[in-house]
């Protein structure tokens, strides 16, 4: 049986996801040098038969150590494929292991945060890497190689770790202690691209052009004579589906844009004018927001109301579809990323970071098929993918948007009044955002609401009304974030504008916090 969500894509670099906070990090480089890559967990991986396509295997990094009697781990088998074979950190560790290396645990010797790195010897692995047979490296380890395996060589080393780098250049296996995928190991992405293209020999293949004319093509042999029912909500990754399976279908598609009462304000109507009026989709509007208010009257938990939510999508879709002939299937826009943060590296719920609600917030058993075209792609790859589709650049250019909208950004119950605080709040920030040539610079910007009341004091007058909530940050795919810089003239000005300007806040604040260990959304 083939393993879950494994794409058919030719000539492509497998990451195995042992659990590292920095494994997507490793598949952006790649999807950088225009290769296509997958990252699978072990299960995933274990459940793989045909490796024809593989050209390459990356063993992440992770928590688990090789001390322990049991250890998350592959076959030995699979380094008889000849395939070639990158390790990083617990990576490294699990090759040595393997092949009969020893490894312990260093309480004196631990590495965390910037090392400085040495040649030992030469290396394809390592080519136009090092300055002065040294470069600055960043670790993240406890356990350590004490010694390498039988055939396997030391090509570099740190004060505090002797085998920091080994290879096997007969068998093409490779291993690093350090992570070059993150930006603090300097040249870092040197390494990757030598294991890549060097060591892999794979060719540049992947193109947002050609993904697009494989996704159409895909489309049109899987739905053939069908028709599909897409979920329209106005946001960049929906929109994008529909524009694809409109390219496939045409007259069999149906968009339907559903008004949950969550959406940002005056978001719903103009969406729906701009896909009615400019690109002559066939829509239909379902309003349906005393339905999901009442569903969540008091839902507490982020992940009850995602859960909430999916299924109530569901039940929708699957109502429309009655209304028409030949409907087998529901087009939606999940990324690459949400199907990461919906599963953990081992397959385990306990470790998974949330329930998208179109992924794991969706009901077990469905009527409907899914088509998830963006499946595959990660979120700026998305709106490369719109461009070439002539998506409109109001929708091109907006910041990602839940599915469960304003619904995970109001902390605790969920109420009417509090989601039109709510969405004026929000409409005054992004407002303020796109006048002051900020919105463009900012990945993901929002306003959200706690469930705290303060004490406040306007025209003498005592007030207890609600907290706001600012949060804008910087990124490259989502996966990881940093807080935006604004100065503190543009905070306080904002802040006056907002208590000003709506009824039931009177405190903001600004949440300064990165991806990790928080998530962008504030839930």
């Amino acid at each position: 049986m083939p393993a879950k969500n494994f794409s058919k894509q030719k000539n492509k670099i497998i990451i195995i996801d042992f659990g590292s906070q920095v494994t997507k990090l490793i598949a952006r480089r790649i999807r950088e040098l225009k290769v296509y890559c997958e990252i699978v967990n072990l299960k995933e991986f274990k459940k793989i038969t045909n490796f024809k396509d593989i050209k390459g295997i990356i063993l992440s990094g992770g928590p688990s150590t090789v001390t322990q009697k049991k250890y998350p781990s592959i076959s030995k088998n699979i380094f008889e494929k000849n395939i070639p074979i990158l390790g990083i950190c617990y990576g490294l560790q699990l090759i040595s292991k393997v092949f009969g290396g020893k490894i312990k645990k260093s309480q004196k010797k631990r590495e965390f945060g910037e090392a400085i790195l040495f040649e030992k010897s030469k290396s394809i692995l390592f080519k136009n890497f090092f300055t002065n047979k040294k470069a600055s490296v960043w670790m993240s380890h406890q356990d350590a190689v004490f010694k390498i395996p039988k055939d396997f060589k030391n090509i570099a080393f740190t004060t505090s770790s002797k085998h920091t780098a080994i290879q096997n250049k007969n068998k093409n296996i490779y291993g690093i202690q350090f992570h070059p995928e993150v930006t603090h190991t300097k040249k870092g992405f040197q390494i990757i691209k030598n294991f890549v293209l060097d060591i892999c020999k794979i060719k540049k293949n992947w193109m947002i052009n050609i993904e697009k004319n494989r996704i159409i093509s895909d489309l049109k042999s899987k739905i053939k004579t069908d028709r599909v029912i897409c979920a329209l909500s106005g946001g960049v990754d929906s929109s994008v589906v529909a524009l694809l399976v409109n390219k496939a279908i045409k007259k069999n598609l149906k968009c339907i844009m559903v008004d949950t009462g969550l959406l940002r304000k005056n978001e719903f109507k103009q969406s729906y004018k701009l896909f009615k009026n400019k690109y002559k989709l066939n829509i239909k509007l379902i309003k349906s927001k005393e339905i999901f208010y009442k569903k969540l009257k008091n839902v507490v938990d982020p992940e009850k109301k995602r859960k909430i939510i999916g299924n109530l999508f569901i039940k929708i879709f699957e109502k429309e579809a009655k209304k028409f002939k030949n409907v087998r299937y529901l087009a939606q826009g999940t990324l690459y990323p949400d199907i990461i943060e919906s599963r953990s590296s081992s397959g385990s719920k306990s470790s998974k970071i949330k329930s998208h609600h179109n992924v794991g917030g969706l009901p077990k058993k469905m009527k409907l098929k899914l088509i998830e075209p963006l499946n595959e792609l990660f979120k700026d790859e998305v709106r490369k993918l719109g461009k070439s589709l002539g998506l409109d650049s109001s929708i091109l250019k907006k910041h990602p948007f839940p599915g469960p909208g304003l619904a995970i950004r109001i902390v605790g119950k969920i109420t009417e009044k509090k989601v039109k605080i709510l969405q004026d709040a929000d409409e005054i920030f992004i407002k303020s955002l796109i006048k002051n040539n900020l919105y463009e610079k900012i990945w993901q910007a929002y306003a959200a609401l706690l469930p705290i009341k303060t004490v406040g004091v306007m025209g003498d007058t005592r007030t207890f009304e609600y907290t706001c909530v600012l949060r804008a940050v910087t990124s490259e795919d989502g996966m990881t974030a940093a807080k935006y810089n604004f100065n503190n003239v543009y905070l306080s000005q904002i802040s006056n504008k907002i208590i000003n300007g709506v009824s039931g806040i009177n405190r903001v604040v600004y949440d300064i916090t990165s991806k990790p260990p928080s998530t962008i959304e504030l839930e």
